[in-house]
């Protein structure tokens, strides 16, 4: 038990883990069963109740990173989406989302609400007062995203939680792109923060899972659908990502470090056309991304290549072409035929996903070694 006041990088060591340390190890063990005793006092303890000691342990450390009461983890970024989206809707009730949204959410929103009766409205979230506009009777619930995938556009959290307190709505934020290390939503207002944890939480490209981290109330509500849903975690993968959670501050610190000097140096390339980065002076919400990130500007950025982006992409030898990303290592993928290949057409351009725009992520590596990676690559 962690006592007191302590750092971010402190609990990304420490917080979830020290009920199950065992023999006087510092490492939380693996317990990889399946079937547990339920007498003697103990509880119903099984998979896919959510409830196993590596499953608990992670989800307490993510909780304790986002400054939230309680949370849970899935197997998935979209296992955690749809579960927590479903435990706050039904049949008859109304929702609005930002438009820039990642792409996986934006299908499940075409392809899901509407067979369940849920109505849902598309706004722009560059103005908080859009939210308010859409509100209906019917309204349940506001979902975010900031920054958002993949044109890194800012929403103000603080006040879109200040018109869904309003109006009694419940606000829902996806977290991804900023990670625990950048920005805590639940401190501004927010009522449940939700990861793909595949990304920078995972950190390493090898692990798949997501996070719903929320007040004790809303996760015994999320884990009343999540238990009919089954989209758990196995013990195996769950001590991988806490693993992978000691390193979160360190790894994402280096990767705002990275992503920052690679924007300025693409803005004075003339080979290159818009660049989308929070932190760059001129992104058209710099000064909002900087009060509600406190902890940097991410190690996410978009930007549109002049000339042919599929060569300039082949071209990399450094920075790899991949779909996912927050690993320590660097990606970039053309949006339009990845993250948002089943949006459609008239959406993209919408939403700037155009198919001249690649989106970086930047890993650990030194920072003027991918810039010489993308001058090569331009050349």
């Amino acid at each position: 038990m962690i006592h007191g006041k302590t750092s971010k990088i402190t609990q990304s060591v420490h917080a979830g883990s020290h009920e199950y340390l065992a023999h006087g190890g510092v490492v939380t063990p693996i317990f990889p069963s399946s079937a547990y005793d339920y007498e003697g006092g103990r509880p119903l303890q099984y998979p896919r109740y959510f409830n196993i000691p590596n499953q608990l342990a992670v989800a307490g450390k993510v909780a304790a990173l986002e400054n939230a009461e309680a949370g849970v983890v899935f197997s998935s970024g979209m296992a955690a989406i749809l579960t927590t989206l479903f435990s706050l809707l039904k049949n008859g009730d109304h929702a609005i989302f930002q438009r820039d949204l990642y792409g996986g959410t934006h299908h499940a929103l075409a392809q899901e609400m509407p067979r369940f009766g849920i109505a849902y409205t598309l706004v722009d979230g560059a103005d908080p007062a859009n939210f308010e506009k859409a509100i209906r009777p019917e309204t349940r619930l506001i979902y975010i995203e900031t920054p958002s995938n993949p044109t890194l556009k800012i929403t103000d959290i603080r006040a879109v939680a200040a018109i869904a307190r309003r109006h009694g709505l419940l606000t829902v934020i996806d977290n991804t792109f900023a990670s625990p290390v950048n920005q805590n939503p639940i401190d501004l207002g927010i009522d449940i923060v939700l990861h793909s944890g595949t990304k920078y939480i995972g950190g390493h490209s090898d692990l798949c899972c997501g996070f719903a981290v929320t007040t004790q109330d809303l996760t015994q509500r999320i884990l009343a659908s999540a238990i009919n849903h089954g989209g758990s975690l196995d013990a195996h993968t769950a001590w991988l990502v806490e693993r992978s959670l000691k390193t979160i501050v360190l790894r994402v610190r280096q990767q705002n470090e990275n992503a920052l000097a690679i924007a300025r140096y693409l803005k004075t390339d003339n080979r290159i056309g818009q660049v989308y980065y929070p932190g760059l002076e001129d992104h058209p919400n710099h000064t909002v991304a900087r009060t509600q990130m406190p902890g940097g500007f991410g190690g996410m950025l978009s930007f549109e290549v002049k000339g042919d982006a599929q060569v300039f992409m082949a071209k990399l030898a450094l920075i790899q072409r991949a779909a996912s990303l927050g690993g320590v290592e660097s990606t970039i993928t053309s949006p339009a035929r990845t993250s948002h290949v089943k949006v459609s057409a008239e959406e993209r351009k919408a939403t700037g996903v155009t198919d001249g725009l690649v989106r970086l992520s930047t890993g650990i590596e030194e920072a003027e070694d991918l810039i010489n990676d993308i001058k090569q690559a331009l050349a």
